[in-house]
């Protein structure tokens, strides 16, 4: 968006803004001057129309304000918000007021129609306004940030070409000295090489006695290090196998001492009760002869402590005594 279109919507925003707040205040004097009158003296009712003109004078006074002080991105404070709402609550109870003291709630509705759109509108026209001075202030940076930007680039070329200039006599002159030393240097260099040529050869054959020898120590020491680690690997592998063995034994140990410690807590807490006054659950009976029994009481006093009868507990026990004969047998 460019600043003819920001302009274009602000321009459309002030004629709508101005159109209802005419429309409003015409509405308003047509509306409250007969309101006026009848509650006014007859010699004085040539000034009725005066309090709708003073309220809504108030009303122009806002919003031409709040215009400028949006486009100039400022804040009135709380006193221009004060007087806002209480003008657009005034004109909306005088609008209304005819037809609110007749009980006539269409005639309310019709006649709210107008202030509560002069009420919005003024706060809608506000935000819109500091919405577009924003808007406005940002795009006018960016301008200026872009022309800043196509400024400083075009100095930076200059100064590059410049810079380039001077760079290519300085790199002509540096090759021509360049040129002078290597001719220099490549007489020095061939009696050199021719020297080194002959250095190269002996070391080389030197080198070559060196890295056989050197080869034939690396394959024995290697050979031996392989063995050594060879030895050292099995013998990891034979204590850990053993470590992890006890400790598998230690651990299935520990939770069959536990799960009997559990077991045996467990009958404990259900013999521990005593005589049932009552015939207790099935679950809770089944669960007591089971304890009763794993603990050798006899049948009877298994049957006092779940409150079932004799031949019921007889029944469980010979359902867990052949239940544990395979257990036993598989043991």
């Amino acid at each position: 968006m460019n600043a003819e279109q920001i302009r274009s919507a602000e321009r459309a925003l002030s004629a709508g803004t101005w159109l209802i707040v005419a429309g409003a205040m015409l509405y308003s004097v047509l509306t409250v001057t007969p309101l006026a009158a009848q509650h006014t003296p007859s010699r004085w009712a040539w000034t009725a129309p005066i309090l709708p003109l003073v309220v809504d004078a108030a009303v122009v006074i806002v919003v031409r304000l709040d215009a400028v002080l949006a486009r100039l991105g400022g804040h009135g404070g709380r006193w221009p918000i004060a007087l806002r709402w209480m003008t657009g609550c005034m004109t909306l109870a005088l609008n209304v007021a005819d037809s609110a003291l007749t009980n006539d709630l269409v005639g309310v509705a019709v006649h709210a129609v107008a202030p509560l759109l002069l009420i919005v509108t003024a706060e809608t026209g506000l935000a819109y306004r500091r919405a577009i001075a924003a808007a406005v202030n940002r795009w006018e940076a960016e301008q200026r940030a872009e022309r800043e930007a196509r400024e400083q680039a075009a100095a930076e070329r200059r100064e590059s070409a410049q810079r380039r200039a001077c760079e290519e006599r300085e790199h002509a002159a540096l090759l021509l000295r360049e040129q002078r030393e290597h001719e220099a240097r490549l007489a020095r260099e061939q009696s050199d090489r021719e020297e080194a040529a002959r250095q190269a050869e002996r070391a080389e054959q030197e080198a070559t006695e060196r890295a056989e020898r050197e080869a034939r120590e690396r394959r024995e020491r290697a050979r031996e290090q392989q063995q050594r680690e060879r030895e050292r690997i099995e013998r990891e592998a034979v204590q850990r196998a053993e470590w992890e063995a006890r400790e598998r034994a230690a651990a299935e140990l520990r939770q069959q001492q536990e799960r009997a410690e559990r077991e045996r807590r467990e009958r404990a807490a259900l013999l521990s009760a005593g005589p049932a006054g009552e015939k207790l659950p099935e679950e809770r009976a089944r669960a007591v002869v089971r304890a009763a029994f794993a603990e050798g009481l006899a049948v009877r006093a298994a049957a006092e402590l779940c409150g079932w009868s004799v031949g019921w507990v007889s029944a469980r026990y010979t359902e867990h005594r052949d239940h544990a004969g395979p257990v036993l047998e598989n043991a």
